[in-house]
């Protein structure tokens, strides 16, 4: 009679217990504990994680966003590295307005118009906005202004801000140096879109129109990173036919950069001209312009296969 009541009661926890977990797994699942216009607020900035994208399609304007904003029914993106961390405050510039019920996000875009996404919160300040549409997943983490780190998002994603103007002029040589062939050159262009690591470079008088530039060099670009310094970097121009040059490249501001030419010693200075806005809100834009707003951010990393098996 004992072992009977005993094994009872055991049944009973082991009953009782399976019925708890379950109820947190649905209150997970199905009962998020805010609503989901309440997530997307409890944070000013969610980084667009670009490198943790699953799938083989694209959002074009998550693609090209380094932070969303859900504020007041609109959204608000940093699209540019000129001026991360002041334009708009921090949270960048208005791209559209946004509804949010259950767990489901729909946006309409100004440009790129309504996109529907299913929204999972994988943890206390990450979510999966997953688009149907081309079974691809975005993982955004949220971040308050004052502790997001815009430094780290700039310099790691150096190489679009290069792209964000549609020269850069020389500006500065150093009398310190040997002469080399790279004194020849005035003006460089980094290209957005394509393969996103084309150059081009030209030999032109310093302060003509930039329109009426004549490209002379076309080649490939790298940046890298310095052991033990975030704040310098390689760049690596790749000319075709031609010696690679190589500098060390040190951002002044969001307008000018040095380049160290370390096999001949010299300095020179590059000022950006022809700053592009993406997704500017006016439609003054040159078609050079027009054309480059649709840069889209790649991977660092291969993506991968089956978003929703790896994830969910």
């Amino acid at each position: 009679m004992k072992t009977i009541k005993l094994l009872s009661g055991f049944a009973l926890i082991v009953l009782i217990t399976s019925c708890h977990v379950d109820v947190i797994n649905d209150e997970y699942v199905d009962t998020p504990a805010v609503s989901l216009n309440q997530l997307l607020n409890s944070y000013d900035l969610w980084y667009v994680d670009i490198n943790e994208t699953i799938g083989y399609g694209q959002t074009p304007f998550l693609q090209k966003a380094f932070t969303v904003s859900f504020l007041g029914g609109d959204v608000y993106a940093n699209n540019n590295l000129v001026g991360i961390g002041s334009q708009g405050n921090g949270i960048g510039i208005s791209i559209g307005y946004f509804d949010a019920y259950d767990m489901i996000l729909d946006i309409s875009h100004d440009l790129d118009g309504f996109t529907t996404f299913d929204v999972f919160q994988i943890d206390s300040n990450t979510i999966e906005l997953y688009d149907l549409n081309n079974d691809t997943s975005y993982f955004l983490d949220g971040y308050q202004r004052e502790n997001f780190d815009y430094d780290f998002v700039f310099y790691d994603n150096i190489h679009y801000f290069m792209q964000e103007y549609e020269a850069w002029e020389k500006t500065f040589t150093s009398d310190v140096g040997a002469l080399n062939d790279f004194d020849n050159e005035n003006y460089l262009q980094f290209i957005a879109g394509g393969n996103d690591s084309t150059f081009r470079s030209s030999q032109d008088e310093v302060g003509i129109n930039i329109n009426n530039i004549f490209w002379d060099f076309v080649g490939d670009y790298g940046i890298g990173d310095i052991s033990g310094n975030r704040y310098l970097k390689t760049l690596t121009l790749d000319y075709d036919y031609f010696d690679n040059e190589h500098f060390e490249l040190n951002v002044v501001n969001d307008g000018l950069i040095e380049l160290y030419h370390a096999s001949s010693g010299t300095y020179y200075e590059f000022r950006g001209r022809g700053y592009i806005q993406f997704l500017a809100p006016n439609e003054g834009m040159s078609g050079k312009s027009a054309m480059s707003r649709n840069k889209l951010r790649t991977q660092k990393t291969d993506k991968k296969d089956n978003p929703r098996d790896n994830k969910r």
